[in-house]
């Protein structure tokens, strides 16, 4: 066996081994209760998800997952304490409950029909449990940015996003969603599984205002995880 055969089978274990750590961290309950919902082990917190079957944004999708893991172990390199983070299309809140356990000043936003139950498990599992008191707000990407969230008072250390590029129309929309929310400063951090060619499509798109990096890989998902900062900011 060569080389380059012995890298590709060490490179499939790793991701067989990551992923199973990351999906191991999701429990069922063991007891049937009146809302059934869905547990998490993150940030050193048993986290408590109730989710929505029938509507597609209030479900936990892996790429969430892989997110939250992503922060928890990469808590050095990328601090929240007390950092400013926005998440669009938080739908159950979990990638918000796990940045606010880190310590970050969060704002969770979704579509206004999701809100009730993003609130419910944000409220559920950050009281008395966090530095800071997460907000959630209504975000309809591309609509009534200015006045929603206007530039001026738009200060993101940290835009979260999961799995928001799938097949619906509005992927011109988050790109600008996108664009209006970061300062040159900001980073996004991104985890988004590869369906259909819409997705790669839209990363081409996303290269034209961003410089983007892929910061990890989950094959076996067919998630990446990437990292990207407005292009032309000006040298620190």
């Amino acid at each position: 066996m060569d080389s380059g055969s012995q890298k590709e089978i060490r490179e499939v274990d790793d991701d067989r081994q990551v992923v199973a750590e990351i999906m191991a961290r999701s429990f069922i309950p063991t007891l049937i209760t009146t809302i059934s919902w869905e547990g998490f082990h993150f940030a050193g917190h048993e986290i408590r998800i109730t989710e929505a079957k029938d509507c597609y944004g209030a479900v936990v999708w892996p790429s969430a997952l892989v997110l939250c893991y992503f922060l928890e172990t990469h808590a050095k390199q990328y601090n929240m304490v007390d950092k400013n983070v926005i998440e669009i299309g938080a739908g159950t809140g979990l990638v918000s409950i796990v940045a606010s356990l880190l310590g970050a000043r969060v704002t969770a936003t979704d579509l206004p029909e999701l809100l009730g139950n993003l609130q419910y498990n944000i409220s559920k599992n950050t009281k008395m449990k966090c530095k800071h008191l997460p907000q959630v707000k209504e975000l309809c990407w591309g609509v009534a940015l200015d006045r929603n969230f206007p530039r001026s008072s738009n200060n993101f250390d940290y835009i979260l996003a999961a799995d928001v590029v799938y097949a619906h129309p509005f992927l011109e929309e988050l790109l600008m969603t996108f664009d209006h929310l970061c300062r040159e400063t900001t980073i996004i951090l991104w985890a988004m599984r590869f369906r259909l060619e819409k997705e790669n499509k839209f990363v081409d798109r996303f290269k034209e205002l961003f410089d983007l990096e892929e910061i990890s890989s989950f094959p076996s998902l067919n998630i990446k995880l990437y990292k990207a900062m407005k292009k032309n900011r000006r040298s620190a």
